[in-house]
C-alpha cells in the first residue's frame, strides 16, 4: 500500500523548521573532516582541481582586466576555526592556488561562504553581521569583496564541471 507524499506547502511548517533547527545543533560540523582532508591533500592536487574552475568562472572578468589590481597579491579564504582554507593569488593573468597565508584573510562559516557564492544575501550584510570577517590587509579584502559583488557570475557546480 502506497502512502501519498505531502505537498510542498505542507513541508513549510513551523514544526519542520524547529526540527531542522534541532538537527543543525545536533549534527556535527563538517569542518573537522574537511580540515583533515585539506591537510592531507597535496598542493598540486588542489591546484589541479580548483584553478581551472576558478579561472573559467571568472574568465570574462580576467580578460576585461578586473583582476589586474590583484596582480601578485595573496588572499586566504578560511572556514571558521582556521581550517579548511585556501590561499588564492593572481599572477600572469590567472588565478592561482597557493600554499601558506594570505596578505588578507576572509574568514566565516561554510554557510556564510555558500550564501556569498550563491548571492542570496548582500555581501555587506554578511560582513556587518560578522558572519564574514576580514583580517590582515583589509583594503585588499574589501577590494576583492567589492570586485566579486560587481561581477555578474553564476556559481553552480554543474557550470564548473567540464563538458
Amino acid at each position: 500500500m502506497a502512502f501519498p507524499l505531502p505537498s510542498l506547502s505542507a513541508l513549510k511548517s513551523p514544526l519542520l523548521d524547529q526540527s531542522l533547527a534541532v538537527l543543525r545543533e545536533c549534527i556535527p560540523s563538517p569542518s573537522p573532516v574537511l580540515a583533515a582532508i585539506d591537510r592531507r591533500t597535496p598542493l598540486p592536487f588542489k591546484q589541479l582541481v580548483a584553478e581551472a574552475p576558478l579561472n573559467q568562472l571568472f574568465a570574462a572578468a580576467i580578460i576585461d582586466g578586473e583582476f589586474d589590481d590583484f596582480e601578485g597579491r595573496r588572499i586566504r579564504l578560511e572556514a571558521t576555526g582556521g581550517q579548511p582554507g585556501i590561499t588564492i593569488g593572481f599572477w600572469a593573468g590567472r588565478l592561482r592556488i597557493l600554499d601558506g597565508p594570505g596578505e588578507a584573510t576572509i574568514r566565516g562559516s561554510l554557510s556564510a561562504f555558500k550564501t556569498l557564492a550563491e548571492r542570496r544575501q548582500d555581501p555587506d550584510q554578511l560582513f556587518f553581521q560578522r558572519r564574514l570577517v576580514i583580517e590582515g590587509d583589509t583594503e585588499l579584502g574589501l577590494g576583492l569583496k567589492n570586485l566579486l559583488d560587481s561581477l555578474e557570475w553564476d556559481f553552480t557546480i554543474c557550470r564548473l564541471l567540464p563538458s
